[in-house]
């Protein structure tokens, strides 16, 4: 390995031809792990992205209807879906109100 002396005098080119140097010596030596690792467990090494497994969801990016609508502002509404809105937990802050009285009937 060099010294940091050395290295600290090499030229911007000289440094980036070390960079690219290093790079390779260090991905053929994994490669080289990765082949001596496939003889051993009998695996051939694994390439690319995973296989999905099973078909994807049918409701995935589906629009739900709206199950919950507003008191102050009808325009504004929820399908019930993920977390309780702001405008829902600020309408029931200090009143008997429940979920349930903002369902759409």
């Amino acid at each position: 390995m060099a010294r940091p002396s050395k290295i600290s005098s090499l030229s911007v080119q000289a440094l980036f031809k070390l960079r690219d140097d290093v790079a390779k010596a260090i991905s053929d030596k994994a490669s080289d792990l990765q082949r001596q690792l496939a003889a051993l467990t009998g695996d051939a090494p694994k390439r690319g992205r995973p296989a999905k497994h099973g078909r994807p969801s049918k409701a995935k990016g589906r629009k739900v209807a709206a199950q919950f609508r507003s008191k102050k502002d009808p325009k504004v509404t929820w399908s019930g879906r993920g977390a309780t809105p702001r405008w829902m937990k600020a309408e029931m802050k200090g009143t008997r109100l429940t979920k349930e009285s903002f369902r759409i009937k």
